[in-house]
């Protein structure tokens, strides 16, 4: 039996998981809930529905998943919401999840993403298409996994992280909180909390702050 699914954020990243959660065939109806512009033509090309912001879903609570890809802006949403409403886990059918592996509610996993075994994902956390996630990984709440991004055996990712497509994250290194790991990038050895790296292999770079004056 289906049920009501709202989806948070109606940009790429929402109307990417629309098809995932219409392919698991869990959810009926399904619509989209976002507090900011919507392109409304390209939601309306897959049969998409706008049913008002945030605070629609806070008022009629249903299932929900938030599809917004930056994890600070995914934490202010998940906490705005609170206990309001109940999070849903959505897995592509192609997705291959071996033993032992957890999936917190809010996670997303899209097409052709594997998790191999004694694997734990944390709350809101996204694995993107083509996600390989090894054994004995762990992975934190609100952490992003871009397209490709593979980790190893005995990884560790701590809570909203952000890895770049096709990041590779070496067994047993640990990728602190808040830190960002750029596109491409080989992670070797661990990554501070709040930093950036880039390359391969992957190196600390200073992140760009944009002031800006009245």
């Amino acid at each position: 039996m289906s049920a009501p699914l709202v989806i948070v954020g109606a940009g790429g990243h929402g109307r990417e998981t629309l098809s995932v959660a219409r392919a698991s065939g869990a959810w009926d109806p399904i619509t989209f809930v976002d507090d900011g512009a919507v392109d409304r033509q390209r939601l309306h090309r897959i049969g998409g529905v706008l049913a008002g912001d945030v605070d629609t879903l806070v008022a009629h609570p249903a299932d929900h998943v938030i599809a917004i890809g930056d994890p600070q802006v995914r934490r202010r949403v998940a906490e705005r919401i609170g206990s309001h409403a109940p999070a849903a886990t959505i897995v592509d059918p192609s997705v291959r999840l071996g033993d032992d592996v957890e999936l917190a509610p809010g996670v997303i996993a899209h097409p052709r993403s594997v998790c191999t075994t004694n694997i734990r994902i944390g709350h809101h956390s996204h694995l993107n298409c083509g996600v390989v996630v090894s054994h004995d990984c762990r992975v934190g709440d609100f952490v992003s996994l871009s397209p490709g991004v593979l980790l190893n055996g005995d990884v560790v990712v701590e809570d909203d992280a952000f890895l770049g497509s096709g990041a590779v994250v070496l067994p047993g290194c640990r990728v602190g909180q808040g830190a960002i790991v750029g596109a491409g990038a080989v992670v070797r050895t661990d990554v501070d909390p709040y930093t950036t790296v880039v390359g391969v292999p992957a190196q600390r770079v200073e992140r760009a702050i944009t002031v800006i004056t009245p």
